[in-house]
């Protein structure tokens, strides 16, 4: 379940700082009842960029398997 808090609850650095590390997940922080912030520890954030990283190269190389695919094909059927 997701951590949300209000934006004044960022005064308490200490308390958000040890919620992030302890949960490993983002907080999110609200102002006026809508979201406006989120607040993750630095490994967090390098955990979250590192999957992102992983699925965009995973998108490409399955990009780059379907072209090559289709390349061969059409080669294998411009021979007959």
């Amino acid at each position: 379940m997701p951590e949300i808090r209000l934006i004044k609850d960022l005064r308490n650095t200490t308390e958000i700082s040890k919620l992030c590390h302890e949960t490993q997940e983002p907080i999110f922080i609200t102002k006026n009842g809508y979201g406006d912030l989120v607040v993750m520890s630095i490994d967090t954030y390098k955990q979250k960029i590192a999957q992102t990283d992983l699925y965009k190269n995973s998108l490409r190389l399955n990009r780059k398997s379907k072209m090559v695919s289709h390349f061969w094909m059409q080669k294998m059927f411009l021979k007959s």
